[in-house]
């Protein structure tokens, strides 16, 4: 998915959301949901990796070119990450 499909699958949603024909509930589903296809479906170099491990990083997502890459974004990111690992999501 690229930037502009998901920025109109946004919008959509936001508009739903206005004209009353979804719950807050909802929209935060779709923009979620959204949000997480363009990550996980990225064009271009980068890749999505998540992070587990340490309380403060377990499930962050990041894009990067790189595991070695990912990981210093992660720590970049956050301060204390305490062990962790990164994962590409697939």
């Amino acid at each position: 998915m690229d930037r502009i499909s998901a920025l109109r699958n946004i919008e959509e949603a936001l508009a739903e959301f206005e004209a009353g024909s979804q719950s807050l509930a909802d929209l935060e589903r779709d923009v979620r949901g959204t949000l997480r296809t363009y990550a996980t479906e990225f064009e271009g170099d980068l890749q999505a990796y998540r992070a587990s491990g340490g309380t403060a990083v377990d499930g962050l997502v990041v894009l990067a070119p790189s595991e070695t890459a990912a990981r210093e974004r992660v720590q970049d990111l956050v301060s204390d990450t305490g062990e962790f690992t990164v994962t590409a999501v697939e």
